[in-house]
């Protein structure tokens, strides 16, 4: 008889919680007992867990009693609190937030790319940024033919990223100006609606975002490769869901479109959309609620010797945060490693 076990979803209530309870349910991941854990003002809140009903509990240090597996998406200030206590009753964690990634004692995994790194696991392991999740995995098959050396990618990332309240700011403003007022921003430092950010998280010194100092070294952690090269420029634009990517890349030696196109069409989580005669190619409202990473435009840069370019579309709240958490925890109940070594 499969285990079964008791699973805690911290951020219970948030977009990526409530993605959490719904793909646990939808891939029939073995739970004995679903706790919902939020803060106190969703204490008592009725939450669905497939056809169950289940009651929000609040966070707090005695949450995980009992608790064999807990997947955190409410920040990173809470994962850095909770996380510890979570793991030292027994718990392992799956952590959404940014706040384990690149700790060297903790593994950075996406179930497609690196999932032996799971093995080594001493009881949190960190679910990877949203835009590093959708491209590594297309990249691993590329990489493990060709050696890729440099990676030049630019994404166009979706409101629901930031959270409820950045989806619901892009409706108000997008019907206030549909009457004709000027909109109000709160939630990013100018308007978004009809707009472009080139600005997702905190400037650092040298002039690049967080975001964009999380694709770069997070890439390199899950590829298991620092000679790989990566700049990267994240812009947030006015898409509900779905976040896109423009990636060139240099490989090592020669690989041509055709040659990509077949080994994306049989690289697991991946699928291809390339046909410019039919104007096919990914979409984020196609790709919104799926849980594939597509794949499209897949293209020669005659620019540089062996460069590709593509564009790379997934749901940044599926596969980019909830869907990966739970094929970690797949993986780890595939390999009996729910456990606090």
């Amino acid at each position: 008889m499969s285990k079964a076990y008791r699973v805690a979803v911290v951020g219970a209530t948030g977009a990526v919680g409530e993605e959490m309870r719904s793909i646990l349910a939808q891939r029939g991941f073995p739970v004995s007992e679903l706790i919902p854990l939020a803060s106190e003002r969703s204490e008592g809140k009725d939450l669905a867990f497939g056809n169950q009903t289940v009651i929000c509990r609040q966070l707090t240090e005695d949450s995980f009693a009992g608790i064999d597996l807990a997947l955190f998406s409410a920040g990173g200030s809470i994962s850095l609190r909770f996380a510890p206590i979570a793991r030292d009753a027994g718990c392992v964690v799956i952590d959404n937030s940014s706040a384990w990634r690149m700790d060297p004692e903790v593994p950075l995994i996406v179930p497609e790319v690196n999932p032996g790194d799971a093995a080594w696991h001493k009881g949190i392991i960190a679910n990877p940024n949203c835009s590093t999740i959708q491209m590594v995995v297309p990249l691993k098959p590329l990489h493990d033919e060709a050696g890729i050396e440099r990676i030049v990618v630019s994404t166009y990332q979706a409101v629901s990223g930031t959270g409820a309240k950045a989806v619901s700011e892009l409706r108000a403003q997008v019907e206030t100006l549909r009457a004709g007022e000027t909109p109000q921003a709160h939630v990013y430092p100018h308007r978004i609606a009809f707009n472009c950010l080139p600005h997702i998280d905190v400037f650092l010194d040298d002039g690049s975002t967080k975001e964009e100092q999380k694709m770069v070294e997070e890439t390199k952690k899950i590829m298991g490769d620092d000679s790989i090269n990566v700049t990267a420029t994240c812009v947030r634009v006015p898409v509900y869901n779905g976040h896109s990517e423009a990636v060139n890349l240099q490989f090592s030696r020669d690989l041509s479109p055709e040659q990509a196109r077949d080994l994306l069409a049989a690289a697991p989580g991946v699928t291809v959309v390339d046909d410019p005669s039919q104007f096919r190619y990914p979409l984020a409202i196609e790709a919104a609620g799926t849980d594939p990473v597509y794949v499209g435009r897949i293209r020669r840069d005659p620019t540089v010797p062996h460069g590709l370019n593509m564009w790379v579309v997934a749901d940044n709240l599926r596969k980019g945060a909830a869907l990966n958490a739970v094929q970690i925890a797949e993986l780890l109940h595939e390999n009996d490693l729910v456990r606090v070594p």
